[in-house]
């Protein structure tokens, strides 16, 4: 029989990317739930993304409920946990609590199937889903089996992003603001640098084009040492460690584009309905069938094939990233200023 609940928490306590990959299975739940309260949890950092999602009503940060997890789920009045990423801290605490709904996937920790009562159960390795179609699976508990196309996954996005004045006069000198994340966390096969800087060195005519670097305080860092060439050029500002994630995604949505690597900010670059260019691999489990940026102004380019070192995953580059050259790139970017100049 399909369970139905009054309040529900969604766990999500990783990455970037995976917790935005999660949204549009929280707007379906939503949609099967419409009366009932709808919580996050995630770690604090990514909490400001969270709080913009209009399908959420209330986020809960980890760091707050650490201590005492079960006596959190307790008083909260929630009935339903939902555990899309294993927690085993969680599912314990969900099970002392005596949750009335634990929904986990039993095919990937034995503590899901000793915790959960409300077993799905799916492999990521044998799908050709995408990461984000996969998570519709956590929604079966409801008697909801529907899995969304990739084409209708953006319109299960829904964000409200209030603009920013001070992003607003840092953006207002150029044309086009374009956004580009260099580096990964170790989450993708990265684009070389040299190739952002080509790509600036490309764009160096159109003056009114200015190039913003993305990033953490230790990518910028990485930066320094490695990509020396880029930061030297006159239309590239680096904004790396200087904003939190909640102003990282004002300034991608007040921006006029984004390029990235599979990373957390091309996922939300392509949720919030940016124009937004994936770079990948063709290899599993790094390729665009898996990550691609899903979006309505989502683009991603990737070779037919991959190269020897494509079976190394602990290469940060190989041939196929060298081979998406900085020319096919300025092309898709030079259509986006077309685009903007036309609107």
């Amino acid at each position: 029989m399909a369970i139905r609940s009054n309040h529900i928490l969604v766990s999500r306590t990783d990455n970037i990317g995976d917790i935005v990959l999660t949204l549009p299975m929280v707007a379906r739940l939503r949609q099967l739930n419409p009366k009932a309260k709808i919580s996050f949890l995630c770690r604090a950092y990514a909490a400001p993304l969270v709080r913009f999602c209009t399908d959420i009503d209330e986020v809960i940060e980890l760091e707050n409920i650490a201590d005492d997890p079960a006596g959190f789920l307790r008083k909260s009045g929630i009935d339903t946990v939902i555990l899309a990423q294993p927690d085993r801290t969680l599912a314990q605490a969900a099970f002392r609590a005596r949750v009335r709904h634990r929904i986990g996937n039993a095919r990937q920790k034995i503590y899901l199937m000793l915790y959960c009562n409300r077993r799905v159960r799916f492999s990521k390795r044998t799908t050709e889903d995408h990461e984000a179609q996969i998570n519709f699976r956590f929604l079966s508990p409801y008697g909801s089996r529907d899995i969304p196309t990739r084409e209708q996954i953006p319109d299960l996005y829904h964000f409200d992003i209030p603009e920013d004045k001070a992003i607003s006069e840092m953006q207002a000198p150029y044309a086009f603001n374009l956004v580009l994340h260099t580096k990964s966390n170790g989450h993708g096969r990265e684009w070389p640098i040299e190739h952002y800087a080509a790509l600036a060195e490309l764009l160096l005519a159109r003056r009114d084009v200015h190039l913003w670097l993305s990033g953490s305080a230790k990518e910028g860092e990485w930066l320094k040492a490695n990509g020396g060439a880029l930061l030297a050029k006159p239309n590239v500002t680096s904004l790396c460690g200087t904003q939190t994630l909640g102003q990282l995604t004002t300034f991608i949505h007040q921006a006029d584009g984004l390029i990235a690597s599979g990373t957390g900010p091309l996922h939300l670059s392509a949720a919030i309905g940016q124009r937004t260019l994936g770079l990948f691999p063709p290899t599993r489990p790094m390729h665009p069938g898996r990550w691609a940026a899903l979006g309505k102004r989502a683009q991603n380019l990737v070779r037919d094939k991959s190269c020897r070192d494509c079976e190394k995953l602990e290469t940060i580059s190989c041939d196929c990233m060298v081979q998406l050259s900085p020319q096919s790139v300025l092309e898709i970017v030079e259509g986006w200023i077309r685009d903007k100049s036309a609107a």
